[in-house]
């Protein structure tokens, strides 16, 4: 017997009725939030960018694809990473779908990791992806954006991420089994993997002079990921137990 408030249809109505206004509200407020985006100063990319793609060396402004606008997903796949993040790689489940849609929009989405290229060829293929996806492993770019992080920055407890000094080193001595699991998902440590960080940039081509638009970390991400929006409409909600409970989509059943 559910311990959930239950009612009748006419009770349902009615607090469905009183939700939906409050919706309403919240999608007038992201209507709001979205000009505010496009409202931002855009800055002007000075530094020659050089990325590794599937046709070869490509510049930044080579990632528009003969399209005015990119949006970059910062994938966490470090050099020594074995296999992509999880996180990220359910995030990226949902892009094939949308890469289309966004070219003839003129959006190319693309998504860039500071690991070689023929690692993510190879993970690409096992996952069964065919969005492109650049190498910035030669390249600051990963840096700039502050989704990677040096050892100094990460010995010094202070690691510039969604607009704010960070220590993401676990407190001395504390007994850090979910890091340590975190860190195994990519066959590595915690600190080799949290040197790597989730995120998204936008840029737009103009005159030949690519500008950065807007960039997003952390939660900020939140509406990229496909299953999420599901699940925050599903009767239990995301209702996540303790530690990684999404696996790889051909990792589930195999642990």
């Amino acid at each position: 017997m559910t311990d959930h408030r239950t009612g009748t249809r006419e009770e349902w109505l009615a607090a469905r009725l009183e939700l939906l206004e409050a919706e309403k509200a919240l999608t007038r407020r992201g209507d709001e939030l979205a000009r505010q985006r496009q409202e931002l100063p855009w800055v002007q990319i000075d530094k020659a960018y050089r990325f590794e793609t599937d046709e070869g060396t490509a510049t930044l402004a080579d990632l528009f694809d003969g399209r005015s606008q990119l949006i970059v997903y910062h994938f966490m796949f470090g050099l020594d990473y074995e296999a992509g993040c999880r996180s990220c790689s359910a995030i990226a489940d949902g892009f094939d779908g949308s890469v289309v849609h966004l070219a003839n929009h003129d959006v190319t989405l693309c998504a860039v990791s500071r690991a070689p290229l023929a690692k993510l060829q190879t993970y690409k293929k096992r996952m069964g992806w065919s969005f492109p996806w650049a190498s910035s492993s030669d390249s600051d770019f990963n840096f700039d954006f502050q989704v990677t992080h040096t050892k100094e920055e990460w010995q010094a407890g202070a690691v510039e991420y969604n607009f704010r000094t960070m220590d993401l080193r676990p407190a001395q001595f504390q007994d850090s089994p979910w890091l340590d699991q975190i860190g195994a998902s990519v066959g590595a440590d915690w600190e080799t993997y949290r040197r790597e960080g989730p995120g998204m940039s936008a840029f737009v081509l103009e005159d030949d002079v690519v500008y950065h638009t807007y960039s997003a970390y952390e939660r900020g991400l939140d509406g990229l990921w496909g299953m999420y929006q599901w699940l925050d409409r599903a009767p239990l909600g995301r209702n996540e137990p303790p530690g990684f409970w999404f696996h790889r989509h051909d990792e589930y059943g195999t642990s």
